[in-house]
């Protein structure tokens, strides 16, 4: 349990005591239920852009991707053109990396061909029936059946950049699963 107790005396999951952001991010909002096509849009779009970095870098540059994406307003970055892949190419405000803003631009325009609403879409996916708590962060799985079925998916639907992993990622981030580890104060 001492493990778990960060700097300010409140246990919670060991990452979320190693920076002040993550502190604020894991007691605010990872794992709490999120709902709504532009906010699961971006929640998407983040863990994309995350991968295969820190979650601290995304994090920082939060604000950043809001304003260079339109508000993660789908309907917007759908007609997004090459003047703006462009613009977000120079944008240090944001990670540049081509191949992740084509993805949330091709992501965008997936979202207004579906035939249901995206979250309908996405939480449609969340597990069914209990799982016991992790009892430690190497519990936590990266990849899970519905992680890979939601993967299979939204790429069968057009979407891209959306691996098993991010789409656990995103679940966990959204509340599609909790996996707050036992002895963290949002563990209920």
């Amino acid at each position: 349990m001492s493990e778990l107790l960060g700097t300010d005396g409140v246990a919670r999951c060991p990452w979320g005591n190693s920076a002040p952001d993550y502190a604020v991010y894991h007691d605010t909002e990872w794992g709490v239920p999120l709902r709504g096509q532009n906010a699961l849009y971006e929640r998407l779009s983040l863990e994309a852009f995350q991968s295969g970095l820190s979650w601290l870098t995304i994090l920082r540059k939060r604000e950043g991707f809001r304003k260079a994406f339109a508000g993660f307003e789908a309907e917007k970055v759908a007609e997004f053109t090459d003047d703006d892949v462009a613009r977000l190419m120079a944008d240090a405000s944001i990670v540049r990396n081509r191949a992740k803003i084509l993805a949330a631009i091709t992501n965008a325009r997936a979202i207004a061909e579906l035939d249901r609403p995206l979250d309908e879409l996405l939480w449609s996916f969340e597990p069914s029936g209990g799982r016991p708590r992790p009892a430690a962060l190497s519990d936590v799985p990266a990849i899970t059946p519905e992680s890979k079925a939601m993967a299979r998916e939204l790429k069968k639907r057009g979407f891209a950049f959306v691996g098993p992993t991010t789409c656990y990622a995103m679940m966990q981030a959204t509340g599609m699963v909790d996996d707050h580890i036992e002895g963290c104060f949002r563990a209920v």
